[in-house]
């Protein structure tokens, strides 16, 4: 099968490496640009815990001065898998779903614990620390990285890509989906894709995208990607 990954190279060389061990031809149109913002100095001293809904967080957060032995909550198994790689030993992870972590939280850690920090992009879905306020917790909100969508592409890319599309393409969050459906739009490839299974992460990442006629539309979590791949 020819499939399509849209995250950064970063994100997604270990996917592509993987498809291809498969035996499947992988083609990488990255949609977001990932930089890092600058942030005012963090006091790490009484904190209690700290959340991640990326692995971009984890990435862009100055750690040197943080007690790695802290609770770390985790949206995913990237997420973790990055936060572990960096020193944190004390994780606990979400299925990729901020609600599914709030819950966990919740469960978890108690109000009346030490201060939680909340590190994320510059636009979430859900306000995750405000909710979190609500119940109780003292909490603060770190941003730091922003997303910027991709304009440009390879010219000779493009073309074989609109010779041979996709059988599938993953899309993991609404950035994405937003970024993707323009790139169909500038394209003007919007009525092309009736062959092609789009997977996207959560309803509202799909939605987007219902504009476009897919074969199939699949909903899933990080670390499904390879299993999807048996169900079409």
């Amino acid at each position: 099968m020819h499939i399509l990954l849209t995250r950064p190279l970063e994100d997604s060389s270990e996917m592509i490496l993987k498809f291809k061990s498969l035996g499947h031809k992988v083609s990488h149109l990255p949609l977001l640009n990932i930089e890092k913002i600058d942030y005012d100095e963090i006091n790490f001293i009484n904190l209690g815990g700290i959340i991640f809904t990326s692995a971009n967080a984890v990435k862009f957060l100055d750690l040197k001065k943080i007690d790695k032995k802290i609770f770390c909550f985790c949206v995913g198994s990237a997420t973790e898998k990055k936060a572990r790689s960096l020193g944190f030993q004390n994780t606990i992870t979400a299925e990729g779903n901020v609600s599914n972590l709030k819950e966990l939280i919740l469960q978890n850690y108690e109000t009346n614990d030490r201060k939680l920090l909340y590190v994320s992009g510059e636009k979430i879905s859900t306000n995750l620390d405000q909710q979190l306020l609500n119940e109780g917790y003292n909490i603060k909100r770190i941003i730091n990285y922003t997303v910027k969508h991709n304009h440009k592409f390879d010219h000779a890319f493009l073309k074989e890509l609109k010779k041979n599309l996709p059988d599938i393409v993953y899309i993991y969050s609404q950035n994405s989906a937003h970024s993707f459906l323009n790139f169909i739009k500038s394209q003007q490839i919007e009525n092309q894709w009736l062959n092609t299974n789009l997977m996207c992460i959560g309803e509202k990442t799909s939605s987007i995208l219902n504009e476009i006629k897919w074969k199939k539309i699949f909903l899933f979590n990080p670390g499904e990607e390879e299993f999807l791949l048996y169900k079409i």
